[in-house]
Order: C-alpha cells, then structure tokens, then sequence
C-alpha cells in the first residue's frame, strides 16, 4: 500500500472518530435566545422574539417567542399593552404552539405566538407589553412578568 493510498483510507476514519468524540463529550444545552439587548427575556424562563425592546410598534402587534411550558395554563397565558400612563389599551393571551407532535405540558421551551389589535396611539409615545405567566393558584409568589418596552 503506498503512503498515498493509506493516508486516503486514514484520513476519513480520523476525521469521523474525532467528530463522534466531539458529539459524545460536548455537554448538550438547552436552546436559549443569546444575551443580546434587544430581546426581552426571564433567564431560562420566557424569551420574546418579536416585538424587540424599544421596537416601534403599530396595531395588529404580533408577538412571538418562546417560553417554558410551566408559564402557561391550558396552553396558554395573559398578555396586555399598555399606554405610557400605564392605561390597558390591549389584552389578550399568548397560545403555546407545540411542534408537531409536541405538547405544552412540558418544562421545554415552547413556542408561542399571540395578535392585539389597539387604537393608534401618539406618533412618538412609549408603552409597554407585559407577559404574565398564567397563575391560577392566584399565589402572588409564584406571579412573574415581563415588560418589554415599546414606542408608537
């Protein structure tokens, strides 16, 4: 066998035991959304895709993202947008959406979307989406949110 042919008989079997090694030794992480200032997350808990922090925001808002299965109740969980005095101007409730074949009642993250229609707001106004997790113990300890700023 001459050192060519060995090195092409060699060389795949390298690079796919090492490639095994690399699968079996690297530790297997959850899926999360990168620190980055614009998405609006709960650590290992929620993360919001869209609307960004700070985005300019018009009606129908779509909200999507993902969060953890525990933060919903029957599939789902109450959202609401508020104006920069704090007034409700939209609620409504994000619905989990399982991949095919998924469930929501898992402590995975899943993926959520949710639409609200509000009346036009001043060009220029700031408010603010806030995303209940679905508490039906009523138990204020176990109450979480998350405010994502916007502007109209």
């Amino acid at each position: 066998m001459t050192r060519t042919q060995w090195l092409l008989i060699t060389t795949p079997i390298a690079i796919i035991i090492i490639g095994l090694l690399v699968l079996v030794l690297l530790p297997n992480k959850p899926a999360q959304r990168p620190s980055s200032p614009t998405y609006a997350t709960i650590d290992n808990l929620i993360a919001v895709d869209a609307p960004f922090k700070n985005a300019t925001v018009s009606s129908p808002l779509v909200i999507s993202g993902t969060a953890r299965g525990t933060w919903y109740f029957e599939a789902s969980a109450p959202i609401e947008l508020r104006d920069a005095n704090g007034k409700v101007i939209a609620q409504g409730h994000i619905d989990a959406n399982p991949p095919a074949g998924g469930d929501w009642m898992t402590e995975e993250f899943v993926p959520f979307k949710a639409t609200l229609t509000f009346p036009k707001q001043p060009a220029g106004s700031t408010g603010t989406l806030v995303l209940h997790n679905d508490n039906p113990s009523g138990d204020p300890e176990r109450q979480k949110e998350l405010v994502v700023p916007v502007k109209f």
